[in-house]
């Protein structure tokens, strides 16, 4: 993929077949056709089209989009529909009804669309609309810039979803992209630019609360099947498809499900939303010691770790240096400028930066909240510049494989991602017992490489494993895992719940 392919528009296809696996298409048909069915009984009409976008799994490069880092998804099989018909303009205000095909989990709602397209989205409540309405705000505005004199069209939606909701699967960006893409379309643009659509919804998810970085949305719409995805966002956003090398025995990814839930919206205050706000603190704090003044840029509070070694190098006139030997370099100066490891209180921050608490939090912590009494500066700037160097490393293994044994690479991608979890465990502090857990089980059975995917404290596991390895892993799982925290749970149980998916990279958005 290249910045030209980003500009192109999500592709339109008329077949189930250029959308999933062959493995997966008769059981997408019948899903599609129980969208359709239900969606007649809804409003007594077909759905005119259908939007699709994709969860996905970060094979490398964990909480390190928002500070601007590369990272390396891939678009997994489980996706979300939504399923459209339109209702024209009329004297009326243009109005939203909306169900899900599980009305038990997700109750039905119905809204209206002020003409300006702004909706009033209640961050602090966990609304499932809420993800719909931040994809339909963010595409009106898109559409306003382009003419302002747009009024939106009214209509009926039904959505369903099988990526895991709290799974670190990235259900969310699924649902906002999937929503922004139906409303697009909705309103005549029959092409919709890749681009446009990832910009505009990294956006509209921090509507709901989540101070999002971006990898999520970029993963779910410009996937291409059967690679990776290198996502940079410095000095803007860039994506290209990297291919997996041909291994004996090929290269195989299994997700793993922990059933403990990681609902980002619900304990962002001190997770998530706490992590953004630290490693932007961490950035300010380390230029304030530099004498370095930061620039705005486009990670969610403006200044972040990517922007500040960029504003350092160039200030010492050595950003030739390989990104490798800056990132030392940022590494020693962490361990001598941010030598505080117990945290700093609010208070030794804004003395640093030369503001006072209020101004301090009114800055930092107000559009999204945040519970701590300490900071922990020094650990999550080593998190995002050690996980930066082990996507390069990454990276530059899948594009120039060694040339001794293929079992070497697949040892040394997966003692990257055996580092990552470790650096997610004892810096950034995101893991839990049970990811834990899951990942030494793996690694014990076979596994080259075991870590929490998405944002961690619950949600799923990425495995890099032997493809003669897959079935003795997943019974290490379900004897050592699954059946201790269910003795009663059956196989066929678990595999209707997928705790475990041998997944291949997928497409992203279509319609």
């Amino acid at each position: 993929m290249s910045t030209g392919t980003m500009n192109h528009p999500v592709p339109v296809v008329r077949s189930i077949d250029d959308l999933y696996p062959q493995v997966d298409v008769p059981s997408q048909k019948k899903r599609f056709a129980k969208v359709q069915d239900r969606f007649h009984e809804l409003y007594g009409t077909k759905p005119q089209f259908v939007s699709r976008s994709p969860g996905r799994v970060n094979i490398i490069g964990e909480h390190i989009d928002y500070s601007l880092y590369e990272v390396l998804p891939m678009a997994i099989a489980a996706d979300v529909l939504v399923a459209v018909s339109v209702v024209p303009p009329g004297h009326e205000a243009a109005k939203v009804t909306i169900a899900n095909l599980k009305p038990q989990n997700f109750e039905p709602a119905e809204f209206d669309i002020p003409a300006h397209g702004t909706i009033d989205i209640d961050s602090s409540t966990l609304q499932w609309t809420n993800y719909f309405k931040s994809g339909l705000c963010g595409a009106v505005q898109l559409l306003q810039r382009a003419d302002p004199g747009f009024s939106p069209c009214g209509m009926q939606v039904l959505v369903d979803g099988t990526v895991p909701v709290g799974g670190g699967l990235s259900s969310s960006a699924a649902f906002v992209c999937a929503s922004a893409l139906a409303v697009l379309r909705a309103n005549g643009q029959a092409h919709v630019i890749k681009r446009e659509l990832v910009e505009l919804a990294i956006v509209s998810e921090r509507a709901v609360g989540v101070n999002s970085g971006g990898m999520d949305q970029a993963a779910s719409v410009f996937s291409i099947r059967g690679d990776a995805l290198s996502v940079a966002f410095s000095p803007e956003l860039f994506a290209e498809a990297i291919s997996f090398p041909k291994t004996h025995p090929p290269i195989t990814f299994m997700i793993a499900q922990s059933f403990v839930s990681a609902d980002k919206h619900l304990t962002a205050p001190e997770n998530y939303n706490l992590r953004v706000v630290e490693c932007t603190l961490a950035a300010e704090v380390l230029a304030a010691t530099a004498g370095v003044e930061l620039k705005e840029d486009a990670s969610p509070l403006g200044h972040s770790l990517r922007g500040f070694q960029t504003a350092f190098f160039e200030k010492r006139n050595s950003k030739d240096a390989s990104p490798e030997n800056q990132l030392k370099d940022l590494l020693y100066m962490v361990e001598t400028h941010l030598d505080t490891p117990n945290g700093y209180t609010r208070e030794e921050i804004a003395t640093a930066l030369s503001t006072s608490v209020p101004d301090l939090e009114k800055r930092y912590m107000t559009k999204f909240p945040v519970r701590t009494q300490r900071f922990l500066l020094q650990q999550r700037a080593q998190h995002v510049f050690t996980e930066a160097l082990r996507v390069n490393t990454f990276k530059r293994l899948l594009q120039s494989p060694p040339s001794e044994l293929e079992s070497s690479l697949l040892r040394q991608l997966g003692s990257l991602m055996n580092e990552t979890q470790g650096s997610c465990r004892e810096l950034y502090q995101c893991s839990c017992p049970e990811l834990d857990q899951l990942c030494d089980i793996a690694k014990e059975a076979g596994s080259y490489g075991s870590r929490l995917t998405g944002a961690g404290w619950g949600g799923c596991t990425v495995h890099l494993v032997p493809r003669d390895k897959v079935n003795t892993i997943k019974q290490s799982w379900e004897d050592s895992y699954y059946k201790k925290r269910d003795p009663s749970v059956t196989k066929e149980k678990l595999a209707e719940m997928a705790a475990v998916v041998v997944s291949e990279p997928g497409h992203g958005s279509m319609v």
